[in-house]
């Protein structure tokens, strides 16, 4: 188990994708590998003491990851990659996250991020999957984004369907009930007429 878990950490390239403040704080954060919450966190807020001040570099190693990281405003966006994978596609795949940020937040802020942090991880998965970048482009993960699913619209008619069904029956019993009510009514005075 060992060995086939070392093997497996040295052909996966990216581990997780996060935007995160300064200081460490995770506002969003991907995995694509199994890795505990606690991992992710601890890794995050490792980050910042990591990388020095005033340093033109965009990445930083430990032994056992690399952070590869690009500063936007008050937040990075961060990419956890193994050691072993390829530098250069890491940045490209860095810039291609730091497009996307734009794409779904008006602005770079804390409140933005966590307004649309689905949308974000959507977009994130359209860009790496199973730890290794997807062929695609800003325009292509927009349009992926947005697709309409075929079992969403069918969940969704199925549904509307039902509510219509259950409100028909519902003005049917509630009809039911007020003839009982009128029909208990006139038996009552009827009864009340014959005792008299």
């Amino acid at each position: 188990l060992f060995i086939l878990r070392k093997l497996d950490s040295k052909t996966m390239v990216l581990l997780a994708a996060a935007i995160c403040t300064k200081n460490g704080k995770p506002l969003v954060s991907r995995q694509f590998v199994e890795m505990s919450r606690s991992r992710i966190e601890g890794l995050l807020a490792a980050f910042p003491k990591l990388i020095g001040t005033g340093k033109q570099h965009t990445f930083v190693e430990t032994e056992s990851v690399r952070y590869v990281y690009q500063p936007l405003e008050k937040m990075f966006m961060v990419l956890i990659t193994t050691k072993a994978s390829n530098i250069l596609e890491d940045l490209e795949t860095l810039r291609l996250f730091s497009r996307v940020i734009p794409e779904y937040c008006s602005a770079l802020e804390e409140s933005e991020v966590a307004k649309n942090a689905f949308e974000l991880i959507f977009a994130f998965d359209e860009i790496v999957a199973l730890g290794y970048r997807e062929n695609v482009n800003l325009a292509q993960i927009r349009t992926f984004t947005e697709m309409d699913s075929h079992e969403e619209k069918m969940f969704n008619a199925v549904r509307q369907s039902q509510m219509e069904e259950a409100k028909s029956v519902m003005k049917k019993k509630a009809k039911e009930l007020s003839q009982a009510r009128k029909e208990a009514q006139r038996s009552g005075r009827s009864r009340g007429h014959a005792g008299c």
